[in-house]
């Protein structure tokens, strides 16, 4: 995004843009300054970006336009603890947060009152200056102030719902860190202009307009899916088992965000991989049915790949190394068992998100006949 807007600005630019380590662009963003950082647990580096983001929007006059560009990812990576809340702290309830499988709108919803420049507070240091937001949404519903916890977009805050919530999913806030929430000051509510660029939906109906014309019948139930990675995954193989006997080529297509509660499991793997072993152990090896799942940002979870696959030998070749799906399915080890099989999909980040893209195909043996 900065690149092509250092590419299309034809007047001196300044900026810094904070993404993902290994993330970066090889093409030049002119006077916006890149920086790589932790993610899905903040780290200094991350801090550090916020902090030349929000010297970079303070002195702004009311003659300069500010253009924030936003993609998922922010929430973690754009990190400046509140007044009071240091960054070990904060890195700690994102970590446990990340492991919690809480929905991904209750997790922004803390983060936003834990962060100094999220929640419209960055858009609020830019005033008086002209400002416009661009959005490539990761997140269900495609709510633009949701999409890295907004920093240039107003929404509500109430720090008193957000400790219960915080407490609801198992995290004691400390006296210190109560005191600091309620302390922070909430941004004066504003309406600014926004544009959403691209969407999982978007993604989804590109996917679609493909698989028709190759001539797949396709059921898209949506970007709209959420819920436990496993549990969907099982839900969508009953779904494949009352399609098989339509003999029918179809296409099952879904995305949206899933969740993983690993607790203290230990194990590797995203919702994605969950998702994928929760499916592939519901068709038991139906040799005409063949699942994919990845996230378009290239990182499924916090490991290298974007996803998985699996077709009807997955299962046989899992007995053959002694890998067990279903007893690595319950330590949430998912990447052991793909890993293992070669069925990881491994892209490098692809510097977009819109989200999780899944893909199965029922009858496939009836479609190459």
């Amino acid at each position: 995004m900065a690149a092509i807007a250092a590419s299309q600005i034809g007047w001196p630019i300044t900026g810094c843009v904070v993404t993902r380590y290994g993330h970066g662009v090889s093409e030049s963003t002119g006077g916006v300054e890149v920086i790589e950082a932790g993610h899905p647990v903040p780290d200094r580096s991350g801090a550090d970006a916020a902090a030349k983001i929000f010297a970079i929007a303070r002195p702004a006059e009311r003659d300069d336009l500010v253009l924030h560009m936003i993609s998922g990812g922010g929430s973690a990576l754009l990190a400046a603890p509140i007044e009071g809340l240091s960054l070990n702290e904060k890195r700690q309830i994102a970590e446990f947060l990340v492991k919690s499988g809480a929905p991904i709108e209750e997790v922004n919803f803390i983060r936003k009152h834990l962060s100094r420049v999220k929640g419209g507070r960055l858009a609020v240091a830019a005033d008086p200056a002209q400002q416009m937001t661009y959005v490539i949404s990761d997140v269900v519903g495609d709510r633009p102030e949701t999409v890295a916890s907004g920093p240039s977009l107003s929404s509500p805050f109430d720090a008193l719902y957000m400790l219960e919530l915080l407490k609801s999913h198992g995290w004691r806030p400390s006296p210190a860190l109560e005191r600091a929430v309620n302390a922070a000051p909430v941004p004066v509510m504003a309406s600014r202009p926004f544009k959403i660029l691209a969407t999982n939906k978007d993604a989804l109906v590109a996917v679609e307009a493909d698989a028709q014309g190759k001539g797949w019948r396709v059921i898209n139930l949506g970007a709209h899916i959420k819920g436990e990675a496993r549990v969907v995954g099982a839900d969508h193989a009953r779904l494949c088992r009352s399609l098989r006997s339509s003999n029918i080529p179809t296409i099952v297509l879904s995305g949206g965000e899933l969740t993983v509660n690993v607790g203290e499991s230990g194990g590797r793997g995203g919702p994605n991989l969950e998702y994928l072993a929760g499916l592939m152990l519901g068709v038991a090896g139906d040799d005409a049915v063949v699942g994919f799942a990845g996230d378009s940002d290239g990182i499924d979870g916090t490991e290298d790949n974007a996803g998985g696959y699996f077709d009807d030998t997955s299962l046989r070749r899992a007995g053959e190394v002694g890998l067990e799906p279903r007893s690595l399915l319950e330590k949430h080890d998912t990447y052991t068992l793909f890993s293992g099989l070669g069925d990881l999909v491994v892209t490098g980040p692809t510097r977009t998100n819109v989200n999780d893209i899944r893909i199965i195909m029922v009858n496939a043996d009836e479609f190459h006949a």
